[in-house]
């Protein structure tokens, strides 16, 4: 079929009070000539516009609702219904972040009119010799504790931070509290979700004078209020080659990233019940697919593309790092192998 093709999608980009220019400065993205301060970059964000084929022009979501499962895959729409399933993010903190957490899937249902909760997972791409994130707390404590010490601005003295370095990979459930730290760049894939409670700011002003807005009663009902048991994770070989070496950094029902090392060979592969999300972190690939794989897409540093889950049998080649991420069914061999190595994060 004409229409099942890979998708190129062009990445939308966010202003934020905590951002910079790293972006552009380690060559991931083109930014605006003005100076402002990027603090993320969107790359499946369903308002993107389509860069190629018949879809060109059109937005993501726009496609989402004339290929439905073609494109979603059966697993995808088995877990996220007929919606684009997750959303992937290039980060530059160039500040602290405020400390936030997310909901699960029932909370965001019963409150937030339907919406989804949102766990995530970040790939530290650089951080500065210092940096740190916040990941759960120092010791198990309880919302009374938390809720005075917001109060007090002394929320610090509770959380727990953790150095992280590149290459590190941090898993991020629902309901644990967490803050992106200043000096890190990194690489996020979350359920497409909007639902953020900020917790806690530092207590620091906007430039207008005054404090952003918290959501602290919402925030403590949805908090984990111990110690993280895991903070990074630990990703597990799948497959080396002289081709290609590949492994899974991280895995639970929601989504399940591979990272596919090319040695200037190729990697094939059969799309099957869910899109797969490829984002080169410096590779430079073809992905070949269509009859006989006589149809290309490439692939370049910071780009994105998506494979619909009908688009069937599919080859990657090239030389570089890349990121594959898509919704797994409960029999992954990559997704059991990963829960195996890092049981205390496992969902």
């Amino acid at each position: 079929m004409s229409h099942i093709y890979p998708i190129r999608l062009r990445s939308s980009l966010h202003e934020t009070i905590w951002g910079g220019r790293r972006l552009e400065q380690d060559s991931w993205k083109t930014l605006p000539a003005n100076g402002i301060l990027i603090g993320e970059s969107w790359e499946t964000e369903v308002s993107n516009l389509v860069q190629n084929g018949e879809y060109e022009g059109q937005t993501l979501e726009a496609v989402v609702a004339e290929m439905g499962t073609s494109l979603l895959g059966e697993q995808a729409t088995a877990i996220f219904g007929q919606r684009f399933p997750l959303l992937a993010k290039f980060i530059d903190a160039n500040a602290q972040l405020s400390v936030q957490v997310h909901p699960k899937d029932e909370y965001a249902n019963e409150f937030e009119g339907g919406k989804l909760g949102k766990t995530e997972f970040w790939y530290i791409l650089s951080a500065e010799p210092g940096a740190s994130i916040v990941h759960g707390f120092k010791a198990a404590t309880d919302a009374t504790a938390v809720r005075q010490a917001i109060e007090g601005v002394q929320l610090e003295e509770l959380m727990h931070a953790e150095p992280v370095a590149a290459g590190d990979v941090v898993f991020v459930p629902a309901g644990t509290v967490h803050a992106i730290g200043g000096g890190i760049l990194l690489y996020e894939l979350q359920e497409y979700s909007d639902v953020t409670y900020r917790m806690y700011d530092y207590g620091r002003l906007t430039a207008s004078g005054k404090p952003r807005e918290l959501h602290i009663d919402r925030s403590l009902d949805v908090s984990h209020y111990e110690a993280s048991r895991q903070i990074k994770m630990h990703p597990v070989p799948l497959t080396s080659t002289p081709e290609y070496d590949e492994r899974c950094l991280v895995a639970c029902k929601y989504f399940l990233t591979r990272e596919l090392n090319l040695k200037g060979g190729v990697r094939e592969g059969t799309t099957e019940k869910s899109c797969i999300i490829l984002t080169s972190l410096g590779a430079e690939i073809r992905v070949a697919y269509g009859e006989q794989s006589t149809q290309t897409e490439t692939l370049s540093r910071g780009q994105t593309l998506v494979l619909p889950a009908a688009l069937g049998a599919y080859r990657i080649e090239g030389e570089g790092s890349l990121l594959f991420s898509y919704v797994p069914e409960a029999r992954d061999e990559a997704w059991q192998a990963w829960q195996a190595a890092n049981p205390e994060s496992a969902l």
